[in-house]
């Protein structure tokens, strides 16, 4: 049997982001719709990776840097979203940056990945290319 990814449970469930309500943040975006902006992307990949949600961050990932695989850690649980800053990202511009630091439990211990990221347009899309 297909193993489906998660997704909150109703249209009002509150984004893995911490912006607001799924199906009006993160959803559209995994379901297809261009991030706006890298900030957007940022939260939608951080929301993808709370879901289990591989293929949206592949799919996000600059073909030249992406990896062949990313690999769900059953023991690691994405818990918060922490943006700090961005750079770049506007409608003529052809990168960005954000600054992040993601929360997580990781087989019941609590930790921080903070990591400044670039983003530039690709195929007219917003993708992530990696750590500055």
């Amino acid at each position: 049997m297909a193993r489906r990814s998660p997704r909150p449970r109703t249209a009002s469930a509150v984004c893995p982001c911490g912006r607001g309500a799924y199906d009006a943040c993160c959803g559209p975006l995994h379901d297809g719709k261009p991030a706006a902006d890298p900030e957007a992307l940022m939260r939608s990949r951080f929301s993808a990776y709370a879901l289990d949600k591989t293929a949206y961050v592949l799919l996000t990932w600059h073909p030249s840097t992406r990896p062949q695989a990313v690999e769900k850690d059953p023991g690691l649980r994405w818990t918060r979203l922490d943006l700090l800053g961005h750079d770049g990202g506007g409608v003529f511009d052809a990168e960005g940056t954000v600054e992040f630091r993601a929360h997580y439990v990781d087989g019941g211990q609590p930790g921080v990945m903070a990591e400044k990221s670039r983003f530039v347009r690709h195929d007219g899309r917003w993708v992530y290319w990696g750590p500055l």
